[in-house]
């Protein structure tokens, strides 16, 4: 136990903070792959196979956003008694996650139920389509308790300091689910073919194998965290520290998936090849963010961590690492759209209004990457001290307060490339904001420990 306090307490930031992201940067890759995998799979059936099972994805969305939201304020606030050395405290902080999960996992079962049929029913007239997507949807947000545990795991490794198990959990969930997608959806090795059906049940059988893995290793391995309900004791103040983090992650999550509807109920009405170019930059630019995301991931038990022990000046170095590391992440991002943004439409068969309006696309809003790097590492930072809702403010402000507003006006006048500007503007603001949050909260931070150290030498 000594050992890992002493790491996240006193090892070099700089390189703590890489051994802390590579992990979850490839977790992500891994994820990024199979789902891609996924899809080929069922697109070998039909298209409509493959417009059923994508009726599903918001759904499939909302249970992960729940889960890792409510997941980072676990990691949050285990981190911070960690760092405290308040060992009561974080057993019943993991307790409470427990339950807090098990209600999310019945809260999805009712939501399976009885809201897939009139969910799907708003995307599709279509009998054939209309059937698969409810056997896939019934099963995957069903059974979807796999899935939630998984990540609750996940997330309490992540707390200790402990990155490398997560990213191997990860991918044996991965693994199985691409093992089990053809053997299942088309009837090899013995198996009957279930169709969509199969691919549902492929994927609820990763993530449940790979939750009792988690389960199993979590118990063996981890000697810093006790989940017992032995001396369970309910306290809703952990619940609304938990919840208070996590409903702010959870609605972050779900910003873009929202962002992407807002704006292509505009595009649609000035250019069918502007959505498809839009669609295409928010597959590319997952893979610029992808290593960014697992930067934060590695900072948030960092400082949640040392928030906990008191090292304020560990804390303010964290920030300025995980904002070195993002702004060169992004810059290379940035720098890559620009130079080659031609070579980079032509992978996708890019010619024509295409390849224009998509080499306009990549160059107008990737000048914004390099200040994305301060919104989302301050957001970070706001969360793994406990200030959620300062979080979901410099967020709402990146994805949702100004950009919609702003293409819609823009768009009057300067028509698609208008649409561009909003995003590369909304960083700047959203950044500015972040800025001024982070200070002021800082001071806060300081005060809070000074008072605490006053309070120690008094006893």
């Amino acid at each position: 136990m000594e050992e890992r306090e002493n790491t996240m307490g006193s090892r070099p930031v700089f390189p703590l903070l890489m051994s802390m992201s590579v992990p979850p940067m490839i977790s992500m890759l891994i994820q990024s792959l199979y789902n891609i995998v996924d899809s080929i799979f069922v697109a070998r059936i039909s298209d409509k196979a493959l417009t059923a099972v994508s009726l599903a994805y918001p759904l499939q969305n909302l249970i992960i956003a729940v889960a890792v939201g409510y997941g980072v304020g676990i990691n949050a606030c285990i981190a911070r008694s960690l760092g405290a050395k308040r060992q009561e405290e974080t057993n019943q902080t993991a307790a409470h996650g427990a339950l807090g999960t098990a209600l999310h996992c019945i809260l999805f079962i009712l939501v399976g139920v009885f809201l897939t049929e009139p969910f799907l029913r708003l995307f599709t007239d279509d009998p054939e389509i209309f059937s698969m997507g409810c056997s896939y949807t019934y099963i995957v947000v069903c059974f979807s308790f796999g899935s939630l545990f998984h990540i609750y795991i996940e997330k309490m490794f992540q707390a200790t300091g402990n990155m490398v198990m997560p990213m191997i959990l990860q991918g044996v969930g991965a693994l199985i689910n691409i093992i089990l997608d053809p053997i299942m959806i088309f009837g090899l090795f013995g198996f009957p073919a279930m169709g969509v059906t199969g691919a549902a049940a492929a994927t609820v059988a990763g993530q449940i194998l790979a939750c009792i893995l988690a389960v199993t290793l979590f118990n063996l391995k981890e000697k810093n965290i006790r989940v017992s309900f032995r001396a369970f004791h309910f306290d809703r103040r952990i619940f609304f520290r938990i919840y208070s983090i996590g409903i702010p992650s959870c609605i972050m999550l779900s910003l873009p998936s929202l962002l992407v509807g807002i704006l292509n109920s505009l595009l649609v009405g000035l250019s069918s090849v502007a959505v498809a170019v839009f669609g295409l930059y928010f597959k590319l630019q997952s893979f610029v963010y992808m290593p960014e995301n697992g930067i934060i991931q590695g900072m948030r038990p960092i400082i949640s961590y040392n928030y906990g022990a008191g090292h304020l000046d560990r804390m303010r170095e964290t920030v300025r690492c995980s904002m070195i590391s993002c702004g060169a992440i992004l810059a290379a991002g940035t720098l890559l759209f620009l130079a080659v943004p031609d070579y980079i439409m032509m992978m996708f068969g890019a010619e024509g209004e295409m390849m224009e309006m998509g080499m306009s696309c990549l160059r107008i809003i990737s000048l914004g990457f390099i200040f994305s790097a301060a919104g989302t590492v301050f957001s970070g930072c706001f969360e793994a001290i406990g200030r959620g809702l300062h979080s979901l403010a410099v967020s709402l402000v990146r994805q949702l307060v100004v950009i919609p507003p702003l293409a819609f006006l823009l768009a009057e006048t300067m028509g698609v490339t208008g649409v561009w500007i909003a995003f590369p503007a909304a960083e700047i603001l959203a950044a500015l904001l972040g800025l001024v949050l982070y200070r002021g909260q800082m001071r806060k931070v300081k005060l809070e420990l000074l008072g605490s150290l006053e309070k120690e030498e008094r006893r």
